[in-house]
């Protein structure tokens, strides 16, 4: 029996030595646990979490073994283990994966059931392996596997290409937000190292990766059996020219995918020692959640609303000057205040959501059904509450993003959004900001089993039956003044007006607005772009995305544009503007006032806008981690009667801008 890469005969222990060698028998156990204690003790205090995920055989346990066999990670007890388990199976090489499959029907069967978790640390850096299951039906533990990781790692087998499988978890990983993604196509000994074969299947993964948010993708060919590309360049790939996987995980940067400018600190426990030597010692324990806490910073706890700022910051190791991600800490408050497992602490003008509603996108754990008869708790940071009401938006089909918006349920391994109502207010963010404290669980009431898994969706949840918006407040009237429109407008020698862009997400509005912008300002006439997303940074940023919502934001944009037609300025909307009615509100608005009031219709194709995608909207609404967005989950009413349509024709922006600029010139507003 023999596998690549190794001395035959040679037993590797945590220093890498032959047991044969050394000639220590009794001991030999213990001081190899010594010394790897010695080497995960000595090294950086750099932690990655990384998953493995693909579907069944693709090798993900033999892939683990294999790294924990070339980089001596292995204890001579185990392997000697492994190698008479391989010879038991009448295999005639090392079967590295019986390193991680554990249980009797994982060994039994060939599979991967349970997440198995494995340590080692090289020089550069220490990891924790989730390695997860590749059947359909065990989705819920890759999810759980996945859900701490910095990385994963998505097998595809070479001979196989993408399957269902690999499309599922590459968008589970999306799902959970794992900043980094490492394709390794394996078994490519199979196909006799042939890149056209790994050449085809990185454009297949990135045509089906595109409809997705997975902002690092990084392709690696390897034959986990034999070691190739695995921690050793392989020389049976020379076309191959990236470094092999373990210097990739040693090397790829996580520290920026930690959130240091939001303050979270979920309290987790009280001390208070009951020695009355320090009986005057009350602090706050919880594992920092996101910020950095110093002493003497302003904090505010949530839900309650109470200030103070912070005395101290107490580790194991004594008092520290500031504390980050992912430490554990005890804070020492300034004030004596109401605060109990289930605060957050946070900065006063940082702060998250305190809701009893919300959107999250959910992984069904359970076999029993989710069913509005039994009741549920959700525990999300260190709180938790009773689950009111749990209303199932769709299900979504992992391998085509198809929403099934009939669902009423979610079975086991089901993925779908629901809208949760709460007995109570959490404190949290979305995920996509802040990945502890946008995720939760839910809990079987009776059982105390975990049901199922969410994250929380950047999306607001509207009240039904809000107020209405008023076009003036009362008991206010206009102030004039003596500088009345045409002493203005002759005093500036030009007039304003307001054009508005409008078209699907993607069609090019803002692109063409800001360069009709720049060339109206080399004219010398002033003018000014209002972007949709712009405003929603300050004046919009209250509206979320529903009918009522996108209304609103129309009409607030249409008096600031109409302001600004007043000035003398040329005000460039660019607004999606779905509804024609709020279009037409906005013109009226301006037709009132006397102002000239241009429509611009941007019209390109959906499927184009889909192609651009240049903020990543289309992919994150296919997945449906973004409900609503324009043209796939909200219809778009096109203009009847545009002043101007521009995108229909393959022509350069600086064509469209000149369009543009030709019919401000037939209305009078510039010089032709």
């Amino acid at each position: 029996m023999s596998t690549r890469g190794s001395t035959s005969g040679v037993v590797a222990n945590g220093n890498g030595d032959s047991a044969a060698d050394d000639g220590k028998d009794a001991g030999l156990a213990s001081e190899g646990a010594r010394e790897m204690f010695k080497r995960l003790t000595d090294r950086p205090a750099d932690l990655l979490r990384f998953a493995t995920a693909g579907s069944v055989d693709d090798g993900k346990s033999t892939l683990i073994g294999r790294l924990l066999y070339d980089s001596k990670q292995v204890f001579s007890d185990q392997l000697a283990h492994v190698e008479e388990a391989s010879q038991r199976r009448g295999q005639d090489f090392l079967d590295l994966s019986l390193l991680t499959d554990g249980l009797r029907a994982e060994r039994e069967q060939g599979i991967t059931i349970d997440v198995a978790y494995r340590y080692f640390a090289t020089a550069q850096r220490r990891f924790i392996i989730a390695d997860t299951p590749g059947h359909e039906q065990y989705t819920r533990n890759m999810v759980t596997g996945a859900s701490t990781a910095d990385l994963a790692i998505v097998l595809v087998d070479a001979r196989k290409g993408m399957v269902a499988q690999s499309k599922r978890h590459a968008f589970i990983s999306a799902l959970l937000g794992i900043p980094h993604v490492v394709v390794c196509v394996n078994k490519m000994d199979l196909v006799d190292f042939d890149e056209a074969v790994f050449a085809a299947i990185v454009e297949d993964f990135d045509r089906f990766a595109a409809r997705l948010e997975l902002p690092d993708v990084t392709f690696i060919p390897i034959s986990a059996l034999l070691g190739d590309n695995v921690v050793d360049r392989s020389d049976a790939m020379p076309w191959y020219q990236g470094p092999p996987l373990l210097y990739h995980l040693e090397h790829v940067h996580i520290a920026s995918d930690r959130n240091l400018i939001d303050v979270r600190f979920p309290v987790q426990w009280v001390i208070r020692p009951p020695s009355t030597s320090v009986a005057d010692y009350r602090a706050y324990a919880g594992q920092v959640a996101g910020g950095v806490l110093r002493p003497g910073d302003e904090v505010l706890v949530l839900p309650s609303g109470q200030h103070t700022t912070i005395a101290a910051i107490d580790t194991l190791d004594g008092p520290v000057q500031e504390a980050f991600p992912p430490m554990s800490v005890a804070l020492r408050l300034a004030d004596d205040i109401d605060v109990s497992r289930g605060s957050t602490i946070v900065r006063p003008h940082n702060q998250p959501t305190v809701a009893n509603k919300l959107e999250c996108l959910v992984c069904w754990m359970s076999e029993q059904a989710l069913s509005p008869g039994r009741r549920y708790l959700v525990k999300q940071t260190t709180r938790t509450v009773m689950l009111g009401a749990a209303d199932v938006r769709y299900r979504i089909d992992v391998e085509t993003l198809h929403r099934d918006e009939t669902a009423r349920t979610l079975e086991l391994n089901d993925l779908g959004r629901v809208h949760l109502e709460l007995s109570s207010p959490l404190v949290f963010d979305s995920y996509r900001r802040n990945r502890l404290t946008g995720s939760l669980i839910i809990l079987d009431e009776a059982t105390n089993e975990t049901v199922a898994a969410g994250v929380i969706l950047d999306t607001e949840v509207e009240e039904p039956g809000g107020e209405p918006k008023h076009e003036r407040s009362p008991n206010v009237r206009w102030q004039g003044s003596r500088m009345t429109r045409a002493r203005r407008w002759t005093s500036l020698g030009h007039g304003g007006a307001t054009l508005w862009f409008t078209g699907l997400p993607g069609a090019g509005k803002s692109t063409i607005a800001a360069a009709v912008e720049e060339r109206l300002i080399e004219a010398r006439q002033p003018a000014f772009l209002l972007d949709g997303d712009n405003l929603r940074h300050g004046l919009n940023g209250d509206l979320g995305f529903d009918d009522q919502a996108r209304s609103e934001n129309v009409r607030r944009t249409a008096h600031v544009a109409r302001l600004l037609a007043e000035s003398g300025t040329v005000a460039l909307v660019s607004l999606v503007s779905p509804f024609a009615a709020d279009r037409q509100a906005a013109a009226a608005l301006h037709s009132a006032d006397d102002l000239e009031f241009i429509e611009i219709f941007v019209d390109a194709p959906l499927a184009l806008c889909e192609e651009r995608d240049p903020k990543g909207l289309y992919a994150r609404a296919r997945s449906g981690e973004l409900a609503g967005l324009t043209g796939i989950g909200s219809p778009y009413e096109a203009p009847s009667t545009p002043d101007l349509v521009l995108g229909t024709c393959d022509e350069t922006v600086e064509r469209e801008v000149e369009r543009v600029l030709e019919l401000l010139a037939a209305r009078g507003l510039i010089a032709g």
